[in-house]
């Protein structure tokens, strides 16, 4: 259980959902392994909050724990979008911890927003890679067959193709070095996705793919504030984080989600 998460589910204004889905990661692969990593590496943090003045186990937060991952991608997502509707049916939000980043479709199809917000390294607008079209590199493609646009903040990485995808209306790519200065500018529903390996990997090692000059976890920590308590959000998600690290990415995950609860708590 996400550590505070002992709501009741029928009381619940948030609840975590773990879906460890690891078929189509490259280079290191282990994020089948992210939403145990992050529950544990979570034990250690106060359950207080000075910035806000709350107590995380009394945000009604409930732990559904994970749904099991099988090899057939499309169906798993199928099957989890079923799992994350019922919550937000429910009037409460999903917090979903990866698993490879295409879990993140599941969150989009559940919650259908108008603006998808990622902190990502990556574009992750390829039609296929590696011959699959559904691998964790095509996720916000697909996603903009749900939301209208979406915002990559702290990408800086993606093939020809890609960043010519990029440059239509409805992507706009915010660099490392202007997130400090970025703030959200849109109305309607809103999706944020954390993908780890938008944090420099001298602060995240613990990912599949890493990209140097990267975000700091300040920088991610505020875009994080800033969407919770500036706009509409519907869903949050925290993918990519593996065991190949001393538990760096897996703690910087259950910070960001924490944040991410207090914030929104605190906004409504």
């Amino acid at each position: 259980m996400f550590p505070g998460a002992s709501t009741d589910r029928g009381q619940a204004d948030f609840v975590v959902v773990g879906a460890p889905l690891d078929v189509s990661t490259t280079f290191q692969p282990g994020t089948r392994f992210g939403p145990e990593r992050i529950r544990r590496f979570a034990r250690t943090f106060d359950d207080y909050d000075h910035r806000t003045g709350q107590f995380f186990s009394d945000l009604a937060v409930h732990d559904h724990g994970d749904v099991y991952a099988w090899d057939d991608a499309e169906e798993y997502l199928e099957y989890v979008e079923g799992v994350l509707t019922d919550i937000v049916w429910d009037d409460a939000c999903p917090l979903l911890l990866g698993g490879e980043h295409t879990v993140t479709l599941a969150g989009v199809r559940a919650t259908e927003p108008d603006t998808f917000v990622c902190l990502d390294a990556h574009l992750d607008l390829r039609e296929a890679y590696d011959g699959n079209p559904l691998s964790h590199a095509t996720v916000t493609r697909h996603v903009l067959d749900v939301a209208d646009r979406a915002v990559i903040l702290g990408a800086r990485t993606g093939s020809e193709e890609e960043w010519n995808r990029a440059a239509e209306s409805d992507v706009t790519v915010v660099p490392p070095e202007e997130v400090a200065d970025w703030e959200p500018d849109f109305e309607g529903s809103t999706y944020l996705s954390v993908d780890i390996d938008g944090a420099d990997p001298g602060f995240a090692p613990g990912t599949g793919t890493m990209e140097p000059f990267g975000l700091s976890p300040r920088e991610m920590r505020d875009v994080v504030r800033d969407v919770a308590e500036e706009t509409d959000v519907v869903g949050f998600d925290v993918v990519e984080v593996n065991d190949r690290d001393d538990g760096q990415s897996a703690s910087l995950g259950g910070k960001l989600l924490r944040e991410f609860v207090f914030s929104r708590a605190q906004g409504e």
